[in-house]
């Protein structure tokens, strides 16, 4: 476990007001005792050493912890508001926002005991926290391919900046059935960084290289899925929408219901708009 390390920052310090709201909640959230993470800009910065210019926080949490910390930021003033039901709150100040997330907007990278277990000690704004790890930032960054925004670089990085250190087995397990997403920014990470190629072990290379091979050489499946709606809630629509397909979100495939993937694609016109 990495030692404690000093305060995570943007390159563009936050107006004093928006930094002394960032630290009243994370104040509240480590008094609550409810336990929580500090993601985003902030982690990545931490273990990447890239900065990057936010206006916003985001806090890692189990999904039933939401309601607790409801509760104990309305006494103080604060409204936490459940945006989307399967992943995401937020907390508001004005045109400053703090996301509290509990998985990812497919549905896949729930927010369980396991990143709490593998978190690493942190000093963000001046309070002590801790980070998502690593591991389950590549897990949750890896699926989101939307045409305004592809995480793959992100992931690169972090295999750049960590892969010696690296659970990979933690890694294939998070992926699971979906190890071709993997596989794929593995890929690329030996693309962008051909001398550091070795930072990815080979025996996971070969291991999924297998697989490859293996599916390449069995008979496809018999159902229609699509699990392009894992990549991007918009571009595989048509797929669902108009050709029949199953979505790949949607239990027992997924762990979305229709109704969150209802409310999931109808926000896509209101993000168009901000």
């Amino acid at each position: 476990m990495d030692a404690a390390i000093s305060i995570l920052r943007t390159a563009e310090n936050p107006e004093p007001e928006v930094e002394a709201f960032y630290r009243e909640v994370l104040d509240l959230l480590n008094e609550s005792g409810v336990p929580f993470l500090v993601g985003g800009a902030y982690a990545f910065n931490r273990y990447t050493g890239i900065t990057r210019h936010t206006r916003d926080l985001d806090i890692f949490i189990r999904r039933t912890d939401f309601e607790p910390i409801s509760e104990a930021l309305r006494r103080e003033g604060h409204e936490a508001v459940l945006t989307f039901p399967h992943w995401l709150g937020k907390i508001h100040l004005d045109d400053v926002y703090i996301d509290l997330i509990f998985s990812s907007g497919n549905g896949v990278a729930e927010v369980d005991d396991i990143w709490f277990e593998h978190a690493v000690d942190a000093n963000v704004h001046g309070v002590n926290v801790k980070i998502c790890p690593a591991e389950e930032m590549i897990w949750s960054k890896a699926f989101i391919m939307e045409r305004e925004r592809f995480d793959g670089a992100d992931i690169i990085h972090l295999i750049h900046a960590r892969g010696e250190r690296l659970d990979w087995q933690r890694l294939l397990h998070r992926f699971g059935p979906h190890w071709r997403v993997l596989l794929s920014h593995l890929v690329l990470f030996g693309f962008a960084y051909p001398a550091a190629r070795h930072r990815v072990p080979a025996a996971v290379m070969d291991e999924l290289t297998e697989r490859l091979r293996m599916e390449t050489s069995s008979a496809s499946p018999e159902h229609s899925i699509c699990l392009g709606t894992l990549l991007s809630r918009e571009q595989y629509l048509k797929d669902i929408e108009q050709e029949g397909l199953q979505d790949g979100r949607v239990t027992p495939l997924g762990n979305m219901t229709p109704e969150d993937t209802a409310i999931w694609t109808q926000a896509i016109e209101a993000n168009k708009k901000h």
